[in-house]
């Protein structure tokens, strides 16, 4: 069964200040979507708070997913339901490795859903571990270094694609991925989302650029213009963007309020 996360007429303030303006969009398990936008129209807002960030508040609308109205959950039950953020600027945790890390992660999902629960046996998420990093293609010793510490921007976003690949979440918003990568580093991690993609997972793929798109290929784009979803079609708008920028979508929505007048 497909799982999906529905975001309905989405308002949300930071500060008092409104950013999403009425956000409407769909996905489900097995979809790849790309939202793309100019900087300040909301994007990395919308990726916060569809992941219970505190700082962001709902004034209007809602988010479900699987079903469930999610828009009053925290951020921990939004991820043992399915969700997963991978973030822009991922922060650094010096003295916990990255396998610590991930198997704290594992054992909160479970007992989250189990309180009596003991937590993966070590041979049981070793052997986990090296098949997801041999699925990423990831030399293990990747697994003893410290969270994100010393890490190039690269290797931060590897590290993103790999909890994302050993936590098995239903819907996966990345949220500018590609920010501050270089040729090759972006070619690793497409392949590694690519090497996931499948039936059982859905993404969301948030960027300012057409460039990751010629990795990871989208099924749907979605425009974002202030706080909105202006324009939504197949992969060949993203390359029309690549081409024209964002100017025509505008003009075409100010003749628009202009007719309406």
């Amino acid at each position: 069964m497909s799982s999906v996360l529905e975001i309905k007429d989405l308002h949300a303030t930071v500060d008092g200040k409104e950013i999403l303006k009425g956000v409407n969009l769909t996905v489900k398990s097995g979809e790849i979507h790309a939202l793309m936008g100019p900087n300040g129209t909301g994007k990395s807002t919308l990726a916060h708070i569809l992941m219970g960030h505190p700082s962001y508040e709902v004034s209007k609308g809602e988010i479900l997913f699987k079903g469930h109205n999610i828009t009053e959950m925290g951020p921990d039950e939004r991820s043992r339901l399915g969700l997963f953020l991978a973030f822009q600027y991922p922060v650094s945790i010096p003295g916990l490795s990255v396998a610590n890390f991930l198997r704290s992660a594992i054992n909160a999902h479970r007992k989250g859903d189990d309180p009596q629960d003991k937590g993966i046996p070590v041979p049981e998420f070793r052997k986990l571990l090296k098949e997801k990093m041999d699925l990423l293609e990831m030399r293990h010793e990747f697994a003893g270094r410290y969270l994100n510490e010393g890490f190039s921007g690269g290797e931060k976003k590897r590290a993103e694609i790999l909890q994302l690949a050993t936590l098995e979440p239903e819907i996966a918003i990345l949220d500018e991925t590609d920010s501050g990568l270089d040729i090759d580093a972006l070619r690793i991690v497409s392949s590694g989302v690519n090497a996931l993609a499948g039936p059982n997972l859905g993404v969301l793929v948030i960027t300012h650029y057409q460039r990751i798109l010629n990795y990871i290929k989208p099924d749907i784009v979605h425009i974002m213009l202030d706080g909105k979803i202006a324009e939504s079609g197949g992969a060949e708008l993203a390359e029309k963007l690549e081409e024209h920028g964002y100017k025509w979508i505008r003009d075409r929505d100010n003749g628009a309020v202009m007719e309406a007048k």
